[in-house]
């Protein structure tokens, strides 16, 4: 485009004049071309306060007061007008692309800098990390370029603005809303700002303009350099040199072409390559991520050094043959979870270590690769993911849900499709990390999409390509721009019916499954269960990793900026600050708690479920008990066992346990071998479980030494038969036929009612259960007949449209009294949240001890991660803090239990059998009025769920439901329990 200020004296701003913010086909002005030399180790860092207006829109004039904001950071989390908005499909706006509201938030930031003296007679560019939406960028008040695309970083060569050794005014205009919004319509917070780092940098006039490296699990190593002159011609006898861990490359002669205009940029480039073979190359994966130094210099004709680039470079080789993804030759499972950007106090600014954070924690719970939904991320964390071991799929800042259908075939958005892929591909190219390229996410297929998928082909051979929306028009379909079939939320029937069918032709990897709203992520070790034993699953990516609750001041609905941290733990927010979600900050178009769905809480402490995926990721398993032995088997791919360490543990139902050092065996990925048992395991104590706790056996990049990394377990012996022996005394029932104990303050009565789920909410359940009355049931026709101190109780409970027939039968047994109930479902009831009992106890019991799986929360869908045991947990902790309250703290497979006082007071309950308990501060009702938990009033006692069917979680807020085997049917329910006083 030619230079904006032709446009005449009618505009006062150039750049304004020239509207960037309505015209998708200017992707950019005055923008330099994306490369993979990485400048930021060097130059002078810009980040800070700045000086800061909020305009009502672009055309607004800058006057009065400046205020401050901090650089990098969301003008919407610092205190401005302007305050957060989350929608996930509609755009917070009603104009059609490309246009835009009136009212469009524009923030002036401006600074002055002073450039340094001994920059004189070198090349100075402007690196602006990431802006949303759109970037006008100007220096003492002239023009420097535009920029748009929110997530990729923006340079602009202002050699002629300003002069070293002199002061410049830097102002940096960016517009919250464009064009360009309508492909970043990404299920996300709407925010306006500068996100990342500001650098101004310098290097001399004849440098590297970018630099290409392919580097093969052969050890064979090729690093294409392109050279440029900003003076004009490249001069004579220009020449690299490069070194690789400190032994030299080799140049190719034959490649060298200097001096070849391109006239895009016009200027001169050279190009040439270095070569290596690399004998006894130490290959990377995700699971040995080995890493090489790669340093390339340019040099003039006398051999002084004009530019370097350092890179770590892995060497490996990614390509997909059939219907399997190959690493190095090997077919590796995926275990992935889509990542956004995000803080709970700088929104989508995140330091370097909250990334390393991020990625440390998921390499501890098994997971091996990342998303970079929907947008590329921040340069380091592919730095973090090369060095720690993840596999990346590396998505374009391309999302148009609202708008997908039109979007996708318009010309006008042409240019922005190519550019931003393009864009990150010369960007992230050299990652050994990134394995497959992605067009972004749900923007429907169309023309704009083959174009970009065109160009990354031609541009970059060494990678698949994948995309939802072409792979969606059929996963068999070879004439895609999707070299993997990639569905969102696919049913697990559909899946392994596609890999049975014979037609498959390329892997089927879930680009979205799994979705973690709130309890959630059922079924998770059914659908493992079926990628590991079916050819042609290869595995997929939990939506999502973050919870993205905002800290947010209950006292003004403010959100708490930088200065709230330390007001969360555990993830639970201070008093007087609470996680907000859509619609908090006063917005009437939000779309409510649907952001809060990540494996993590906003602070990054890990849900439950992230429990599940480490025991399902296990590198370590126990295959099978017999003969008097344990059979191991190593589920990775690349790595033997001698990374780890190992203890067994036995847990009798008795009480015992015994615990020993573990031997692992020498074993190569997927190999298997028998181990004898640890212990003699003795005869008495009865159900008998052991137990591997695996450990980091030193110290890895991503954990240190002692770092539990899973717990495979296998049951010994089953349980022994006991029966409660009764006595002669009397079970104390009152006339309504209700349960009169020291220790209760509400008799056990039927429940069929939990506090709804977000998959319960959005799947339908919820509001299936409440019009039939299950939230309010009534008891009623009560009749209470005593025989030899057994009371026998016969209720009806009734909803508005079906009755309930319950029977309890209270029998003292020696220190309590036995219950025995049954409860008789109509048809019409064909899918209830549980079948059980409900009491409260007495203030002050405040631990809960139990035998049965745990400690974490469970549910019968979502248990593989909770080892049976003997567990101990204050009764505060056992809820789950889900940012919308909802039924959660529940424990799976739960024996026996005891509710105990400080002073050892208290009572305690048998089960006839392994059922699902909760103990809680909460009645059902309390948690399904609160949005909030600031909203929510502990009781004084314990509010104690048993229940003798609990429905699965499933993942029905967005994806399908839990599965037919977790269901609770109509008919004839029978649970018994015992209960003494401590």
């Amino acid at each position: 485009m030619n230079d904006p200020s032709i446009l005449g004296p009618g505009a006062v701003d150039p750049l304004i004049a020239l509207r960037p913010w309505e015209a998708p086909e200017v992707t950019s002005w005055g923008r330099l071309p994306m490369n993979a030399v990485d400048r930021r180790r060097g130059g002078l860092p810009l980040d800070g306060d700045w000086r800061f207006q909020l305009l009502p829109a672009p055309h607004a004039p800058v006057g009065g007061a400046w205020a401050n904001a901090h650089v990098p950071g969301s003008w919407t989390l610092q205190d401005t007008a302007d305050l957060p908005q989350y929608t996930n499909v509609r755009m917070p706006f009603p104009e059609f692309p490309p246009h835009t509201p009136a009212a469009n938030p524009t923030g002036v930031y401006e600074r002055e800098v002073d450039v340094p003296a001994d920059w004189a007679g070198r090349r100075i560019v402007l690196q602006v990390g990431a802006a949303e939406s759109v970037l006008l960028v100007h220096v003492d008040g002239r023009p420097a370029g535009v920029s748009k695309d929110s997530h990729l970083a923006a340079e602009f060569d202002l050699t002629a603005l300003v002069r070293p050794g002199a002061r410049a005014t830097v102002r940096l205009t960016v517009v919250k809303w464009s064009d360009a919004s309508h492909i970043e319509d990404q299920d996300q917070w709407w925010h306006g700002g500068i996100t990342r780092s500001v650098l101004l940098y310098a290097t001399d006039p004849l440098h590297l303009a970018d630099v290409t490296v392919r580097a093969a699990y052969s050890g064979e190593l090729r690093v294409d350099c392109r050279v440029r002159d900003t003076g004009g011609a490249l001069p004579e006898g220009w020449y690299l040199t490069g070194d690789l861990d400190g032994l030299p490359l080799a140049q190719d002669a034959e490649f060298d072409r200097a001096n070849t205009e391109d006239e895009r940029v016009s200027d001169f480039l050279g190009e040439a390559r270095l070569l290596a073979a690399v004998a006894d190359v130490r290959t990377w994966n995700a699971e040995t991520p080995e890493l090489y130094d790669l340093t390339v210099r340019l040099h003039r004709r006398d051999g002084t050094v004009a530019d370097t680039s350092r890179h770590r470079i892995g060497f490996r080789d990614v390509e997909v043959v059939g219907r399997d993804l190959l690493v190095n030759g090997e077919r590796v499972f995926v275990r992935g979870v889509n990542r956004h950007d995000f803080h709970p106090l700088t929104g989508r600014t995140v330091s370097y270590d909250d990334m390393r954070a991020d990625l440390v924690l998921l390499k501890r719970f098994g997971f091996n690769a990342v998303r970079t939904a929907h947008y590329p991320s921040d340069p380091a964390l592919y730095d973090l993911a090369d060095e720690l071991g993840l596999y990346v799929v590396d998505e374009a800042d391309i999302e148009s849900h609202d708008h997908a259908h039109e979007i996708a075939d318009d010309p006008r958005y042409l240019s922005a499709f190519v550019d931003r892929v393009s864009r990150m591909v010369l960007r992230d190219k050299n990652h050994p990390s990134v394995i497959i390229w992605s067009l972004g996410n749900e923007s429907d297929y169309g023309a704009n999409h083959d174009a970009a998928a065109g160009w990354l082909r031609r541009h970059d051979p060494t990678r698949p390509v994948q995309y939802e929306g072409a792979a969606k028009l059929g996963w068999a379909d070879p004439d895609v721009a999707s070299d993997i079939a990639c569905p969102m939320y696919a049913p697990l029937e559909d899946c392994l019916a596609h890999a049975l069918s014979g037609k498959q032709t390329k892997p089927l990897i879930q680009c979205e499954y799994s979705h973690a709203m709130g309890n959630s992520n059922g079924t998770l070790a059914d659908h493992w269960a079926a990628i590991e034993a079916t050819p042609g699953l290869q595995g997929g990516f939990i939506w999502e990793f973050w919870d993205h609750g905002i800290l947010q001041r209950v006292s003004d609905g403010r959100p708490a900026g930088r200065g709230g941290a330390g007001l969360y733990d555990n993830g639970v927010a201070a008093p007087g600050y609470r996680w907000a979600y859509g619609g908090d900050f006063g917005e009437s178009l939000h779309d409510g708690a649907f952001i809060a769905d990540g494996v993590v809480f906003p602070d990054r402490t890990p849900k439950p479920a992230m429990y599940e995926h480490r025991e399902i990721a296990a590198p370590l398993r126990i295959e099978c008990y017999k003969h008097e032995g344990i059979v191991l088997g190593n589920h990775q791919h690349f790595r033997g066992l001698d990374w780890l360490a190992g203890e067994w543990r036995l847990d009798l139902a008795d009480g015992t346990t015994l615990t020993a050092p573990a031997a692992l065996p020498r074993l190569c990925p997927g190999e298997t071998a028998a181990v004898p048992l640890p212990f003699a395991v003795p005869r008495d104590g009865g159900e008998a479980w052991l137990t591997l706790r695996v450990t980091v056996a030193e110290d890895q990049p991503w954990a240190s030494r002692g770092t539990e990394v899973c717990v495979p377990q296998v049951r010994l012996r089953g349980p022994a038969a006991a029966e409660a022996v009764p006595v002669d005394r009397r079970v104390q029932v009152d006339g309504e036929g209700l349960l009169v104990h020291p220790l209760l303050t509400a008799a056990p009565t039927l429940s069929l009612w939990r506090a709804p789920t977000d998959n319960d909410e959005l799947g339908g359940m919820a509001q299936r259960w409440r019009s039939w009355g299950l939230d309010a049931l009534v008891r009623k026709a009560v009749s209470v007949r005593r025989d030899s101190g057994r009371v026998t109780v016969e209720a009806e409970y009734a909803g508005t449209t079906g009755v309930v027939r319950h029977r309890q039968v209270f029998t003292p047994v020696e220190g309590g009294v036995r219950v025995e109930e049954e409860a008789e479902l109509p048809e019409a009831f064909d899918d209830v949240a549980r079948v059980g009992t409900v009491f409260e106890t007495v203030a002050g019991l405040d631990l809960l001890d139990w035998f049965g799986q745990g400690p974490w929360e469970s549910y019968p869908d979502r248990s593989a991660g909770a080892p049976v045991g003997h567990h101990s947990v204050p009764v505060e902790e056992l809820f789950t803090p889900y940012l919308r309250p909802q039924e959660s703290g529940g424990r799976h497979g739960v024996r026996r239990f005891t509710l105990s006082a400080p002073d050892a007071t208290g009572l305690s309950v048998v089960l006839d059998e392994p059922r699902q308990i909760s103990v809680t501060r909460y009645r059902a009702e309390d948690l399904a009025a609160a949005g909030h938990h600031d909203e929510l009033v502990p009781r004084p006692g314990c509010v104690v769920h048993i229940d003798a069917a609990h429905r699965g979680l499933g993942t029905a807020s967005c994806g399908p439901d839990t599965s037919p085997s977790y269901l609770v049917a109509p008919g004839i329910h029978r649970w018994s329990w015992t209960l003494r006083a401590l």
